[in-house]
């Protein structure tokens, strides 16, 4: 009887232990994402309704102005091993605890993208499906999916001031974009 006294009392420290892991790492992980979109982008737009070619509207995630051009993000939030291809029209994700399929993204992206392209013209515009770095792509990556840091060397720049031109050369593009959101 006397061994099980402390058996409780550690129970909770371990459990206590493991919910502030887990909060420390979901935290850290959106720090990570907001600080890499911060670090890559000079303009940020979230949720913006764009006019779509079949005269409808279609939604964008995320919209970033980067010394490359508009960048349209879709953000995927999944943890385990991602079965995806070009080619698939659903991805399944297997963790440890369940297995759970999604449409392709590429397709909605493509969309999202000649949409941007439709308002901007002359603008350069790119999209990523964007994974956590804990989604793991076994069979390897399909076209235009990157992780956190992928993304992060594909688009960073070392000397902001060097790309100050390209940036004031998309500015009133960005603009254009930037009215549809009022």
């Amino acid at each position: 009887m006397q061994t099980t006294g402390w058996l409780l009392p550690l129970l909770v420290v371990l459990l206590l232990s493991i919910i502030a892991f887990w909060v420390y790492y979901r935290r850290k992980q959106a720090g990570g994402l907001d600080a890499v979109l911060n670090e890559i982008s000079y303009e940020r737009l979230d949720a913006l309704v764009v006019p779509n070619a079949d005269e409808g509207e279609i939604l964008v995630d995320h919209l970033l102005l980067t010394s490359q051009g508009l960048l349209i993000l879709e953000i995927k939030d999944v943890q385990g091993v991602v079965f995806g291809g070009d080619k698939l029209k659903d991805w399944t994700v297997i963790s440890d605890t369940r297995r759970y399929t999604f449409s392709n993204p590429q397709p909605g992206l493509l969309d999202r993208i000649a949409a941007v392209r439709h308002i901007v013209r002359d603008v350069p515009v790119s999209g990523r499906v964007l994974f956590p770095d804990v989604a793991d792509f076994t069979k390897g990556k399909p076209d235009l999916v990157s992780t956190l840091a992928e993304l992060r060397d594909e688009f960073s720049e070392s000397d902001k001031n060097s790309v100050k031109f390209k940036i004031e050369a998309f500015k009133p593009h960005w603009e254009l974009v930037r009215k549809l959101q009022a």
